[in-house]
């Protein structure tokens, strides 16, 4: 097919930058709110008896009556066969939805990613199913401290670092500790890419220069927190279920953030 010649005009890079920047920090906020939402809703069937290939089922039916689709399905090498990540007790992260019903004083964490209009939305909870151990609310409640700690360490044009720097000592001081083989990410329109976001302090090699958060991108903080050792395994029959090598519970929390020009805007909280 032939191109017509047009005349060259000098674009107005201002105007189109500011344009660029409305369209993606809407379209995070849409796929960010919705994110949220249906977590609320999941929240709200977390019970003693559920299946969590029900729970799917529920971020499934959300998912698509807002129109958007679940990035977790078909994603990966394996194909990941659910709509949603749910991962109980020493599952780590990556748990695989099936016909197992959740128990009293289970934790389960489930991580959803609706892609809406192009954007991902991806964030995680770990819940309690009915009454917990004192110490499995302990681990709950750090977690997610922790993630909210790696938050506010974060600025326009910091570097990454800043993240694990503020998340390592906190967990280390309530004797847990920060599973390393697993990061944030860079997000938007692909669901994982460049910079990893690591959770705990990161160590320069030689002229080695760390990214840092810049304008206009978007990134998740996710850590996940083992009540027993960092080290993890993933089970090679399905080549997705991460659990913890020594057995012990793990909890995991997650936000998907953009940097705007007023700082740093969680996207994935109402």
């Amino acid at each position: 097919m032939s191109k017509k010649k047009r005349k060259k005009t000098k674009p107005n890079n201002r105007n189109f930058g500011r344009h660029a920047e409305k369209r993606f920090a809407d379209g995070m906020r849409a796929s960010g709110r919705l994110a949220c939402q249906i977590l609320d809703e999941v929240e709200k069937v977390i019970e003693p008896g559920i299946t969590t290939v029900e729970i799917d089922g529920l971020v499934d039916r959300l998912t698509q009556e807002a129109g958007a689709e679940s990035a977790p399905l078909g994603y990966g090498t394996p194909p990941f066969p659910g709509h949603c990540c749910i991962s109980v007790n020493a599952v780590v992260c990556h748990g695989i939805p099936s016909l197992r019903p959740l128990m009293e004083g289970d934790i389960v964490n489930v991580d959803v990613t609706p892609k809406l209009r192009g954007y991902h939305g991806d964030t995680s909870r770990t819940f309690a199913v009915g009454t917990i151990s004192d110490d499995a609310k302990r681990l709950v409640e750090v977690t997610e401290q922790a993630m909210w700690k790696g938050i506010e360490a974060c600025s326009i044009n910091a570097p990454i670092t800043v993240v694990g720097e503020a998340i390592q000592p906190f967990v280390e001081e309530h004797g847990f500790s920060v599973v390393e083989q697993y990061t944030g990410h860079g997000t938007g329109k692909i669901f994982h890419k460049d910079p990893p976001i690591p959770h705990m302090r990161m160590k320069a090699i030689g002229d080695c220069i760390f990214p840092t958060l810049q304008l206009n991108t978007a990134f998740t903080i996710e850590p996940m927190i083992n009540a027993g050792e960092k080290f993890v395994v993933t089970d090679e029959r399905d080549g997705w279920t991460v659990t913890t090598c020594d057995g012990s519970l793990s909890a995991q929390f997650e936000h998907t953030m953009i940097v705007t020009r007023e700082g740093i805007e969680v996207v994935t909280k109402l």
